[in-house]
């Protein structure tokens, strides 16, 4: 009797899983972006001037780094939340194996040659127009979540600055570490005070600056300048003359230093005319070359949220959803 009773208590295997066991990730082996994609164009001739191309390879992150497995790679594990409190739906893309001299977290990148950029709506922004911290899906070609990225700032900041307020952006990977950080600070909006034109650092561990996105004075035209860690000049970024969002994507295209040569852009797309004219969550795309540096794909992606509140975060009292530069 004893022998039936544990047999009948005893769990079958495989039938219950622990409490908080989520399902498997997706296999790691790259697939590649998706088939629209026509890569950079044909006159591109590689990276100008100061761009010293890909780096050799980079080396696995020490035994002691958060998250790091056996050999030093990163364990995948059930995404955290704690700090960003974004939503669980979409895939996380598998972390590849770090190169060599990579900073940690960015090893992501070096695998994609696109990236998407979601603002999620904010509900309490939309039925009351109380600026709110953005928060951000970062994807890859596939639709895998490869960051989370949340505004760090204060409410008074928020609603009195609106949208050329300075900001602290954390970028989060797939374990709620924070791996890339965007620090913009208070500049002038006007074009008419070349002196203090708008910036944004971007630091790749927080803390360590890779590269910096600086805004080129121009009477008509919205540009940029791209810059390493060492604040040398590596690629431009050239807007159109109107940024008007109407039916159509608007393209800021990435050139070489000559601007002879394009590298890649950044897209802001349009979606669709409730979710333009009620809110201000926008969608963007980057486009880069597969083999560019790891730090200027991070780089451009800190360019796309500069340009994002520049022309597109627009708050309850700045009813123009575009501007004319």
């Amino acid at each position: 009797m004893e022998k039936h009773n544990m047999q009948t208590e005893a769990p079958h295997p495989g039938t219950h899983l622990p409490a908080g066991y989520g399902p498997p990730y997706p296999p790691a082996a790259f697939q590649g972006p998706q088939a629209g994609y026509q890569g950079p164009q044909a006159g591109y001739q590689g990276p100008q001037g100061a761009y010293p191309g890909p780096q050799a390879g980079y080396p696995v992150p020490p035994g002691g780094y958060a998250g790091a497995g056996p050999g030093g790679f990163p364990v995948q594990s059930q995404p955290v939340y704690s700090q960003s409190g974004g939503p669980a739906g979409a895939p996380w893309m598998p972390a590849p194996p770090p190169p060599l001299n990579c900073p940690p977290g960015l090893e992501y990148l070096v695998q994609i040659d696109q990236i998407l950029v979601h603002q999620q709506i904010e509900l309490l922004e939309v039925l009351t127009g109380f600026e709110t911290n953005n928060k951000y899906e970062i994807k890859n070609s596939l639709g895998q979540r490869v960051y989370f990225a949340v505004e760090d700032n204060d409410c008074c900041t928020r609603n009195c600055c609106g949208a050329a307020r300075p900001f602290t952006m954390k970028i989060l990977d797939n374990m709620g570490r924070e791996v890339i950080a965007l620090e913009r600070p208070l500049r002038c909006s006007s074009c008419c005070f070349p002196c203090c034109l708008q910036e944004i650092e971007i630091q790749a561990p927080p803390g360590v600056p890779v590269g910096y996105v600086t805004q080129t004075w121009h009477p008509c035209l919205p540009k940029f300048t791209l810059q390493n860690e060492k604040k040398e000049d590596v690629l431009r970024v050239t807007g159109p003359c109107v940024v008007c969002s109407c039916c159509s994507d608007i393209d800021f295209e990435i050139k070489s230093l000559d601007e002879e040569s394009l590298v890649g852009k950044i897209s802001k797309q349009w979606s669709g005319f409730v979710r333009e004219a009620f809110t201000d969550a926008d969608n963007f795309g980057i486009q880069f070359p597969l083999d560019l540096d790891v730090k200027m794909k991070a780089v451009m992606l800190g360019a796309c949220f500069l340009i994002d509140f520049m022309f597109f975060e627009k708050t309850g009292n700045e009813e123009q959803r575009s501007g004319v530069w």
